[in-house]
């Protein structure tokens, strides 16, 4: 059954939308500076003529950044997006994308204004044709090229000011492998070595929680559009006090291979997948950018990690002391943080006592290194599907912070924070544009809800849905059975009685010489005359 919607979502998926579409990848657009694509709904720039959105200035926040990055002009992630495009598509209403055609997340309808809430469930509470979709359509995503969009390959400088575009075709899921790259990667000084390791657009900093959010609804919303599923939402692996990767099953997202440890079993879909912009090194070495070609198979080899940097896995403890700190991000705002929520979640903070630059990774970092493959590369983690699983929840402990303590939006930094990371900052690499504080909100008001986080009873029943869907499943095999059994039943019944009735009927039967010709010497009855009495009163199967 599933084999053939698969089939189907290959033959008639919807097209896709994200950043750097490819009518903004020309000289023309690089030359402009301006990525204002029309709307197929109506052929004007933005949808205007619907109402839609316009095509306007970019405006950058003038908001100082921290001491983290001391140069200026010399990394295109810099005010993004300001080295390549100065004019965008700013949306109205309930509409968003980079041609303002798709919708807000939590909205749907060809007029974005039907409101709906959905629903991010724990990957165990998913039934067996929900974890045989999700595979499905993980695997659809990154065999799918997409039509609408490309990722660059090279600086701004090296397409010589946009004379020279350098871009490149991906499947829908790497081209949010290549956005984590882009994000995280060194900056690029000039020439071979000649990098800048102490600067992150999306790590180490306040906007680590923010940016992830933005990252995994754009990320749902691309999957819902490529299959036609709009329920479709991510799953969580609640992770907290696992003894090892509960995960790694060929059911989900693919068991350790035999024959090599760090590959995936052959007989996962995922044993087939192979990794890109994986290799920060020698990219730094280089002094170049990631250029989207495949750089061998996916690897993982969990458990066989190195234990000076990761004890264990975070424990239900870990995750209720970082909950319990009060303040979202402190101090520098970076990896040195003390007490500070966001630098603990992350990893950086000491889970027990909440003091920065700790020795040894706990909460988020620890499942990377701890999956010790692919995953455990910042730059090249999100090549494997488990990245998914794990931020978000992530995203869920986030969102319970956020529920538990509810924080003003200025305890949100305006300014000071590494660079990339102020309130005001647009998130690179993503077109539609997004500020930080877009995603300092609740996931309710973006659309979106966690079982983790429903009360007692509706938990209960999430944890029960694949039991009953099972149950769905095979009734009608129950029912089938039961009526058979019904019919042999009462087909027996009257056979008995059919018998009986024969048998009464048929003087021979009765007749006492065929009765003494087939008898047998008794020397003993097998049961007294004085217990025969006894036997009828307590033998239940006499009873019955």
């Amino acid at each position: 059954m599933w084999s053939l919607e698969i089939i189907c979502f290959l033959l008639c998926f919807v097209p896709s939308y994200q950043q750097f579409p490819r009518l903004c990848a020309t000289q023309e657009a690089l030359r402009t500076k301006e990525c204002c694509p029309p709307w197929e709904g109506d052929g004007s720039a933005c949808g205007a003529s619907s109402g839609r959105g316009t095509c306007e200035d970019v405006v950058v926040s003038a908001h100082p950044d921290g001491p983290q990055y001391p140069f200026s002009g010399l990394d295109d992630r810099e005010k993004w997006p300001l080295v390549f495009y100065n004019r965008t598509c700013q949306c109205t209403d309930n509409f968003m994308g980079f041609n303002c055609g798709d919708c807000t997340f939590g909205y749907f309808g060809e007029n974005c204004n039907e409101r709906r809430e959905s629903l991010r469930r724990n990957i165990f509470h998913l039934s067996r044709a929900e974890r045989l979709k999700l595979v499905s359509y993980l695997n659809l995503a990154k065999q799918t090229i997409s039509r609408d969009y490309v990722v660059v390959t090279g600086t701004y400088r090296e397409m010589q000011n946009g004379t020279n575009p350098m871009f490149a075709e991906v499947s829908v899921y790497d081209v949010f492998v290549w956005m984590h790259y882009y994000v995280s990667r060194n900056a690029l000084l000039g020439g071979p070595g000649n990098v800048w390791t102490d600067v992150d657009f999306a790590h180490w900093a306040p906007a680590f929680l923010p940016w992830h959010r933005a990252y995994l609804l754009h990320w749902e919303h691309e999957i819902r559009k490529l299959t036609g599923d709009t329920s479709f939402t991510i799953p969580y692996w609640d992770w907290r006090d696992a003894q090892g990767c509960d995960v790694c099953t060929d059911e989900l997202m693919g068991d350790r291979s035999t024959q090599d440890p760090s590959l995936i079993s052959p007989g996962s879909v995922f044993s087939s997948w192979t990794v890109l912009c994986s290799q920060a090194q020698d990219y730094s070495a280089r002094g170049v950018l990631c250029d989207a070609t495949e750089e061998g198979p996916l690897r993982r080899n969990p458990g066989n990690h190195n234990r000076n940097l990761v004890e264990r896995l975070p424990t239900s403890d870990d995750v209720e002391f970082t909950l319990s700190l009060t303040n979202y991000d402190t101090g520098p705002m970076d990896r040195s943080a003390n007490m500070s929520f966001r630098n603990t979640l992350e990893g950086f903070g000491d889970p027990r006592t909440g003091l920065g630059n700790s020795s040894r990774l706990g909460m988020h970092a620890a499942l990377h290194v701890y999956m010790n493959g692919s995953m455990s590369s910042v730059q090249g983690s999100a090549n494997d599907p488990i990245f998914l699983l794990h931020h978000a929840f992530v995203d869920c402990l986030y969102e319970q912070w956020l529920r538990r303590h509810r924080p003003s939006p200025s305890q949100y930094p305006e300014s000071n924070a590494p660079i990339g990371h102020n309130s005001e900052y647009h998130m690179a690499p993503i077109l539609p544009l997004h500020r930080n504080r877009d995603f300092f909100i609740s996931s309710k008001d973006l659309g979106y809800e966690y079982t983790h986080l429903l009360d007692a009873s509706q938990k209960l029943a999430e944890s029960l849905h694949p039991s009953l869907d099972e149950l769905r499943d095979v009734w009608p095999w129950l029912l089938l059975a039961g009526l058979c059994g019904g019919i042999l039943t009462i087909a027996i019944a009257a056979a008995v009685l059919t018998t009986k009735r024969w048998y009464k009927g048929s003087s021979w039967l009765r007749a006492r010489s065929w009765k003494h010709a087939f008898a047998l010497p008794e020397r003993q009855p097998l049961i007294r005359s004085n217990e025969i009495e006894e036997t009828n009163q307590h033998n239940y199967q006499t009873t019955m």
